[in-house]
């Protein structure tokens, strides 16, 4: 991998005010910076957000753009950390459920993992399409119409659009590495 692959790419992290799994915020944050993409953290307030692990609380981390003010015109790309409590306060977001529709409207890359596909149900996002995430999440993505497989990570291509979804973070490594080449224009294994 090209150290620089990501050079130009603007990379959002919608997280919530509270209830973010830090891991899957720091780690493909990490691996964005790495490839020398820019970072940003969008969230539904201004301030900060508070990360968790698991159900401890753990660092606060700055926000930058608020969902409301800004849109995936902005960006490049997106990525949806999970944590339970993430992705159920974001999909009772208007702003941020209308932030995460715009890549989808606009063919650019999303990254989801974990918990985070709820905000793709509530963005009407999966319908047709094949993904993973935390096994409870299993039924509520049949419901909405997508195909759900227990894998690391799946690399998902239908038509402009590219889902890169993953499970847990036991599985980062390999997501983070799915995200970083989709990102740069280059998904592989796709499904």
């Amino acid at each position: 991998m090209d150290m620089n692959e990501l050079d130009g790419v603007t990379v959002a992290f919608l997280a919530a005010p509270e209830g973010t799994e830090q891991v899957e915020l720091t780690s493909p944050w990490q691996a964005v910076l790495d490839h020398g993409g820019t970072p940003r953290l969008v969230s539904t307030e201004a301030g900060k957000i508070r990360a968790f692990h698991h159900l401890d609380r753990a660092d606060e981390f700055t926000v930058d753009e608020v969902a409301a003010n800004t849109s995936a015109a902005d960006f490049d790309a997106l990525v949806l950390p999970g944590g339970v409590a993430n992705p159920d306060f974001l999909r009772t977001d208007r702003h941020a459920v209308d932030f995460v529709s715009g890549f989808f409207a606009r063919g650019k890359p999303v990254a989801v993992i974990c918990h985070g596909p709820w905000t793709l149900i509530e963005a009407g996002a999966v319908n047709g399409r094949t993904l993973t995430s935390w096994p409870s999440l299993r039924t509520d993505l049949l419901n909405a119409g997508a195909r759900w497989v227990d894998q690391e990570v799946v690399i998902c291509v239908d038509g402009p659009n590219t889902l890169v979804s993953s499970r847990k973070p036991d599985d980062l490594p390999a997501f983070d590495r799915a995200l970083v080449s989709t990102f740069a224009g280059r998904p592989a294994d796709v499904v």
